[in-house]
């Protein structure tokens, strides 16, 4: 246990620079002159860079071994996160550097959940629960560090403290995998990057994990980029001013960000309990009322908002886990590396579009539409809720294939 405290230490603190542009996002929009859709490719550009390292080190985990592939893409993490902190100076730079820090972050994750795979046999939803809430931790860091040197330092100190997070998490890595062994699973003859690709798409069951994660990744990465900015603009609306209403959002939105860290861990136990499709089914549902009906909120008080942000924040994460345990327990570990970087490609793809998508439905609703600010905001969030719609029907009809008494013991 205390091995895994020690992981997922290291996996919250490569994760603060996740939610490093959210947090100074409002404050970027003005000194940079970009528009919501600029902003919101920016923070999709990470999810693409994300989603390309996530795809590559799934088959280079399943060639040279998780471990292996870890400890090198560690020290990329730390200096790509440096580079966009020091060296974004505009919508162009930090597209391209934020992308690139994206793209060098993936090595702690996917090559992660392997390892915590190998390494805990059971009771994998409760781990893999908790290296999931880790993130969610350090997304909360991040955002928390964010506000308190937004109004010392501004942006530019905001980035480069969260930037010097990696570098702590790459020696808490390093501790960690000291004692464990680098394991490459053989595989047969000609079975090379394209034939194991082949094989997940052929298993009927984890195509449809995957695609239901893909649904849950483009709602839980939309709203994780857009919250801070969302109750940044309710803070104006009620009052408060500038520099502040950037600071408190990102304050309140860590709040919510430490509930998702109850919601990973708990998703992952209730699922080893009451089984994984029940759990995701339920958790899908509640976060799909959220989508559609938070943005309609923004004139109500911001007590009520944050309570609203942090129950979307536990149902919008709690499945995380339990997809990604499920895809353990339907995948020939031969292939588990290459079922990751598949789903990868997938969710991080929806979920790098999700952002985009938000902030042209902002632009469109406040330039040629028009219209009131509840009504840009309900609309925007709901093209998140539209998103998701499909993830609870393919979990659906997993749950009713044979091969889903695989799952939890049998309890699908």
């Amino acid at each position: 246990m205390l091995w895994l405290l020690q992981f997922c230490a290291a996996r919250a603190a490569f994760a603060t620079m996740f939610t490093a542009w959210s947090a100074a996002l409002p404050l970027l929009r003005t000194d940079w002159h970009m528009s919501a859709s600029q902003a919101g490719m920016v923070q999709s550009a990470y999810h693409a860079g994300f989603l390309i390292s996530l795809f590559s080190v799934g088959f280079l985990s399943d060639r040279y071994g998780a471990r292996r592939i870890y400890l090198i893409t560690s020290i990329a993490a730390v200096v790509s996160g440096l580079m966009f902190a020091v060296f974004a100076d505009g919508f162009v730079s930090a597209l391209l550097l934020y992308g690139l820090t994206g793209l060098c972050s993936g090595g702690s994750y996917t090559p992660g959940l392997a390892i915590i795979a190998q390494r805990m046999r059971e009771r994998q939803g409760r781990a893999l629960g908790f290296y999931l809430a880790a993130a969610s931790l350090g997304y909360a860091v991040g955002l928390l560090i964010a506000s308190a040197m937004i109004p010392l330092a501004g942006w530019r100190g905001a980035f480069i403290v969260t930037a010097c997070f990696p570098l702590v998490g790459m020696v808490l890595g390093y501790r960690a995998l000291r004692d464990v062994p680098n394991i490459i699973h053989p595989v047969p003859d000609g079975h090379g990057n394209r034939r194991r690709l082949l094989e997940v798409v052929r298993n009927k069951p984890a195509m449809l994990s995957i695609w239901g994660y893909t649904f849950h990744a483009w709602e839980l990465l939309g709203m994780w980029a857009w919250l801070p900015a969302f109750l940044a603009a309710a803070a104006v609306a009620s009052g408060t001013a500038g520099t502040q209403a950037v600071s408190l959002g990102a304050t309140l939105s860590a709040l919510t960000y430490l509930a998702a860290v109850v919601g990973s861990a708990l998703g992952g136990s209730l699922s080893d309990r009451w089984g994984r499709t029940t759990v995701i089914l339920m958790m899908a549902l509640a976060s799909l009322v959220c989508s559609f009906s938070f943005g309609w909120m923004i004139s109500l008080p911001m007590f009520v908002l944050v309570a609203v942000a942090m129950f979307y924040n536990v149902t919008g994460v709690a499945d995380s886990s339990i997809h990604s345990t499920t895809l353990t327990e339907l995948t020939d570990p031969r292939y588990l590396g290459a079922a990751y970087s598949l789903r990868s490609v997938l969710g991080f793809g929806a979920g790098a579009i999700a952002p985009w998508v938000f902030g042209l439905v902002l632009d469109w609703g406040r330039s040629g539409a028009a219209f009131p600010e509840h009504v840009v905001w309900g609309l925007a969030w709901s093209t998140l809720g539209l998103g998701g719609l499909l993830g609870p029907v393919v979990i659906w009809r997993l749950r009713h294939l044979p091969e889903a008494a695989k799952l939890a013991g049998g309890k699908r």
